[in-house]
């Protein structure tokens, strides 16, 4: 068998190429496939504020590119492939890639993300992608919409959690719901029911996005959202600054089903020091964080991974 790689890593965004980072400087001369399209979530992200080290924000996808360019900078060899099928049956594991590739790899680190669940409407990747009024993440852009009228789409602990975050800076939250009852928790719910600034509009699902031209921007921003009441079968328009989408994230794990121990959501299951049920096998990232979702947890996470595969080859 032609053993081709010490280090694997699968995924490009923030815990990918910290790994990468990680595992060159290392020595390791790792590998990372970065997918057709690279840097994961924060490619669809106009500004980031949070990120330490860029107190006048950064886009998200320049933000990447320094990852990626740093990576590079330290001669990990990155191939733009995915891995669409991997064999771990041996102790030295099997990849293939999207172009038929065979790849050969004593560990293996899985940072292939999670995909923001959408609501499928006209408009709202673009206006996601541009800073036009749609987010999936509070933390993230939350401060962007210091008061302003917002919008918070689900019914689960999330969406309440980051409706109650948003309350803190913006003039009002409306937290819309599809169902007559939350999925959350009993003191979640009673925290939402005693803030001043929360209106609660349920059985209830966002069915348009309506826009206007900011000229001053040069794009098209959010003004409104269509609702439609699925008991009463009535629309009504709501003036709104800004939509937060918390209906749950996919975590990018389907090829890893029945290889490695996932939970119920399909989240891979890892230890604090990031070991899969796998020997050798290392995942980071949103792929296994189903709580934090944030770029420098990821990119922790990474690190971690990396300084564990070193001890693991070691």
């Amino acid at each position: 068998m032609n053993i081709n790689e010490n280090l694997t890593i699968i995924g490009s965004g923030p815990a990918g190429w910290t790994a990468a980072i990680y595992a060159a400087r290392a020595h390791l001369n790792p590998i990372l496939f970065e997918g057709e399209i690279s840097g994961g979530q924060l490619m669809n992200t106009s500004i980031v504020e949070n990120f330490p080290g860029f107190p006048d924000g950064i886009n998200g996808p320049d933000l990447m590119m320094k990852f990626r360019n740093q990576a590079l900078s330290l001669n990990t060899r990155v191939i733009s492939t995915s891995i669409k099928k991997i064999n771990l049956n041996n102790n030295i594991y099997k990849l293939i890639d999207s172009n038929d590739k065979i790849y050969f790899s004593k560990s293996i680190i899985i940072a292939t993300g999670a995909t923001s669940k959408l609501l499928g409407l006209p408009k709202e990747k673009e206006l996601m992608s541009t800073g036009g009024g749609v987010s999936v993440c509070a933390t993230c852009d939350g401060p962007l919409y210091k008061d302003c009228d917002i919008a918070v789409i689900g019914g689960g602990d999330s969406a309440l959690e980051e409706a109650l975050h948003l309350s803190k800076f913006t003039k009002s939250v409306t937290l819309i719901h599809r169902r007559k009852e939350f999925r959350a928790s009993k003191i979640m719910i009673e925290k939402i029911k005693n803030n001043n600034k929360i209106n609660i509009i349920l059985d209830s699902i966002v069915i348009n996005l309506i826009t206007k031209k900011n000229t001053q921007l040069d794009l098209e921003i959010l003004s409104h959202i269509e609702i439609k009441n699925i008991i009463k079968n009535k629309n009504t328009k709501l003036s709104i600054d800004g939509i937060f989408i918390a209906i749950g994230h996919t975590p990018n794990s389907h090829i890893f089903n029945n290889l490695l121990k996932l939970d119920d959501t399909g989240f891979i299951i890892t230890n604090n020091n990031m070991h899969t049920s796998k020997k050798g096998i290392f995942a980071c990232g949103d792929v296994q964080d189903k709580i934090y979702k944030q770029a420098i947890t990821a990119a922790g996470s990474g690190c971690i991974a990396a300084l564990e595969a070193e001890k693991f080859l070691i």
